[in-house]
């Protein structure tokens, strides 16, 4: 019986957020979005299927199984990547990281199955196909746009995405991270990634390239990060608003990452200050914050304090009114739903807060569709081929493969 009630209340904390009214700026993003879906007609459809890609927008992120069974070789694929999780390279690499997957994946499938499975590869093909219906509509001298997902541990996989690219004839390829703040760990792991394959299959000059790198302070982003706080912040009591404590969680990283000179911890800060900034200055709110680490794996140091940690911390200290906002993720996934949504919540629970919330990814929301088309239109009006903090690899960094850019399209 205690099984079924605690599994009920995880699910009840999983329900979807209740409808709003929409604000001027939803408002307006929404109208973009709907102006872009009218455009595109079944007519046009077809004829941009005849016709070759001129600009494909590569959506790089580490993705997620999207069934549950397909968990093992998700954990396989992370545990073998030597640029997230360094286990010394080469066979050691390939015999420690299969036998840790194979460990791990019985209870990691159990989280996946709980959740219905990642979300992370509809919402990014569904910020895609938005992103390229606006791009086309509003940027018809680099059209047609296609959106390609491309995810570094699950389907479609780096190669699946280069070869549908070339099957489309596409002729200049920016590889949009979807990590709004640079790390090694992350964006640095895709491009290398990329940068192997494009190798391997005998592709460097195939298209041309350039990078969106990172996008940690654009305005859209900090913009739709507040819409989604306000949301959830709107279901505290009045009189409870000011009590409410705002803590950001990131994906953490290894202090051996951080002590190699990654601008990661900085990135995510600044971000979190930008965020309070704009919640203070527009809003006129006034409310405590913090910014922890979340999903910490194996023994060794990793950045802190951690989120579980924090939340102890502030039950301590008697605060009853906590709002998470996870930082570094763009849409919802197992960190999100799972391990905040969940454990998390039963964490704070036991802490003594009272009210625990947390918010929704960007997934779906207008205003962050507007950013992605911001960006990706200012990268081709400045026409460069990728950040000036691009080519600074982390000060001890030895790979062959960081920081390159093959084929560069300006």
């Amino acid at each position: 019986m205690q099984t079924f009630l605690r599994r009920t209340l995880r699910l009840n904390r999983m329900a979807r957020f209740p409808g709003r009214r929409l604000s001027a700026a939803q408002s307006q993003a929404q109208q973009k979005v709907e102006a872009a879906d009218a455009s595109t007609g079944d007519q046009q459809q077809n004829q941009n299927t005849e016709k070759k890609i001129k600009t494909a927008v590569v959506m790089l992120n580490m993705g997620g199984p999207s069934a549950p069974g397909e968990t093992k070789a998700f954990l396989t694929r992370l545990f073998l990547d030597n640029d997230i999780i360094e286990l010394g390279g080469g066979t050691f690499q390939r015999l420690l990281g299969n036998f840790i997957a194979k460990r791990r994946t019985p209870k990691v499938q159990k989280q996946y199955e709980e959740i219905g499975g990642s979300p992370i590869r509809k919402w990014t093909e569904y910020q895609g196909e938005q992103l390229a219906k606006r791009l086309d509509l509003e940027r018809p001298t680099s059209a047609p746009h296609k959106a390609y997902t491309c995810f570094r541990y699950a389907h479609p996989l780096t190669e699946e995405a280069l070869t549908q690219m070339k099957a489309d004839g596409v002729e200049h390829a920016i590889a949009f991270s979807q990590f709004p703040q640079w790390s090694c760990t992350t964006t640095g792991s895709s491009m290398n990634e990329l940068w192997r394959n494009l190798k391997a299959m005998g592709m460097e000059d195939d298209f041309k390239w350039s990078l969106i790198d990172r996008w940690a302070l654009q305005p859209k982003f900090l913009d739709a990060v507040v819409d989604r706080i306000t949301e959830r912040f709107n279901e505290f009591d009045d009189q409870d608003k000011s009590k409410v404590v705002i803590l950001f969680s990131a994906h953490s990283v290894p202090m051996k990452v951080v002590e190699k000179g990654d601008v990661y911890v900085n990135e995510v800060s600044a971000t979190c200050k930008a965020i309070m900034d704009k919640w203070e200055k527009q809003l006129g709110h006034r409310n405590k914050h913090v910014v922890a680490w979340q999903s910490k794996v194996g023994f060794l140091p990793w950045m802190v304090p951690s989120t579980e940690d924090t939340i102890k911390a502030i039950g301590k200290r008697g605060n009853k009114h906590v709002l998470v906002v996870p930082i570094a993720f763009t849409t919802d996934h197992i960190e999100t739903l799972y391990e905040i949504g969940m454990e998390y919540a039963e964490e704070a629970e036991e802490a003594g807060i009272s009210n625990f919330k947390y918010t929704e990814g960007l997934n779906g929301s207008p205003l962050f569709i507007d950013a992605l088309a911001d960006i990706v239109t200012k990268h081709l009006d400045e026409g460069k081929n990728h950040s000036a903090q691009y080519k600074q690899k982390c000060l001890t960094c030895q790979k062959p493969m960081c920081r390159q850019l093959i084929n560069p399209a300006f």
